[in-house]
C-alpha cells in the first residue's frame, strides 16, 4: 500500500489536479482536514471508502490511522488543503512514516498564494519591478520562526511578501513592514480564495489593516504586500520580446530556453 499526500487545492473542489482526483478515486481510506478541504471532494472517493476527519485528531492519532491502513494493505489518500509543499505539516508525518517503514508519495496541488494571485488578476513577478516572492508567516501562538526569518528582516528585501495565517495579526504585520515598504506600497488580502465566499481586499499598507478588521477577516486568508501588485509601467518580458533573436527549426523555442520557460511553462 501507499500513503498519498494529496494537495486538495485552495478551496474550490474543481481545483484539485487530475492526478489528485484519480488517486483519490482509488484509495480505500481517506484522511482529510474537515475544516479546510471541500466536502465535495469526498464524493470522488470509492463508495465504500473509510473517511476520517482529522480536524480533532493529533499527530499520533493521524499516524496511527496511516499505519493501520498499511497493515491492512489499503492505499490511503491524505488530503491537505493547498499544496503539501507549503505550511501543510506533512514533514512530521513523513518522518514518522519513514520510521514505521510505510511508503508514501506526494501529489502536488494548487497553493493558496496562486489562487490569491488569480483572484487579484495579477502576476506576482513583474519585469523590472519584482522578480522574487517570499512565502512566510508570523510567529504568534505557533511554532517560533527561525532566526533571520522575522518580518523585519525579510522586509529589507522589499520583495513581494505572501503571508499565511496572519490576518488576525494584520496590525503587527503592517507595523513591521512600513519602515521598509512605505505607506503607499500596494497590499491585498484574499480570504477563502477560489471559494464561493471569496473576499478580495485591495489597498496599501496605510489602509489594509482597517479594511481587514472592517470585513471581519481573521482566518483562511493570505496577505500580499509588494510593488508588483500595482505595477503598470514596466518593460515587457524578454521571453516574448520582438528584440530577442530566435533560432529557427523544429522545437527551436524550447531548445533556446532549455526546454521550458520560467515557471515551467513551455516557451
Amino acid at each position: 500500500m501507499t500513503v498519498y499526500f494529496i494537495g486538495a487545492g485552495p478551496g474550490a473542489a474543481d481545483l484539485i489536479t487530475v492526478r489528485g482526483a484519480r488517486t483519490l478515486a482509488r484509495c480505500r481510506v481517506c484522511l482529510y482536514a474537515g475544516s479546510l478541504v471541500p466536502r465535495e471532494l469526498l464524493a470522488d472517493c470509492p463508495a465504500d471508502a473509510r473517511l476520517i476527519d482529522t480536524a480533532q485528531l493529533n499527530l499520533d492519532q493521524i499516524v496511527e490511522q496511516l499505519v493501520r491502513a498499511h497493515e491492512a494493505g489499503e492505499d490511503v489518500a491524505r488530503l491537505h488543503s493547498g499544496d503539501p509543499s507549503v505550511f501543510s505539516a506533512v514533514a512530521e508525518q513523513m518522518r514518522r512514516l519513514d520510521a514505521a517503514g510505510v511508503p508514501y508519495e506526494v501529489v502536488p496541488g494548487v497553493p493558496a498564494f496562486a489562487a490569491a494571485a488569480a483572484a487579484l488578476n495579477r502576476e506576482l513577478t513583474v519585469p523590472t519591478v519584482g522578480q522574487t516572492v517570499v512565502l512566510t508567516r508570523i510567529a504568534q501562538q505557533a511554532t517560533p520562526m527561525p532566526d533571520g526569518e522575522d518580518l523585519a528582516t525579510l522586509g529589507r528585501s522589499r520583495a513581494l511578501l505572501v503571508l499565511h495565517l496572519g490576518a488576525r495579526y494584520v496590525d503587527r504585520i503592517v507595523d513591521q513592514l512600513l519602515p521598509h515598504y512605505g505607506p503607499d506600497c500596494p497590499a491585498a488580502v484574499v480570504a477563502m480564495a477560489s471559494r464561493p465566499d471569496e473576499l478580495v481586499l485591495r489597498g496599501t499598507l496605510a489602509d489594509i489593516a482597517g479594511q481587514v478588521k472592517a470585513a471581519g477577516v481573521v482566518r483562511t486568508a493570505v496577505i500580499l504586500v509588494g510593488r508588483s501588485l500595482g505595477a503598470e509601467q514596466f518593460r515587457d518580458s524578454h521571453l516574448y520580446s520582438t528584440a530577442r533573436t530566435r533560432p529557427h527549426g523544429p522545437c527551436a523555442a524550447a531548445a533556446s530556453s532549455g526546454g521550458t520557460a520560467p515557471g515551467g511553462s513551455r516557451g
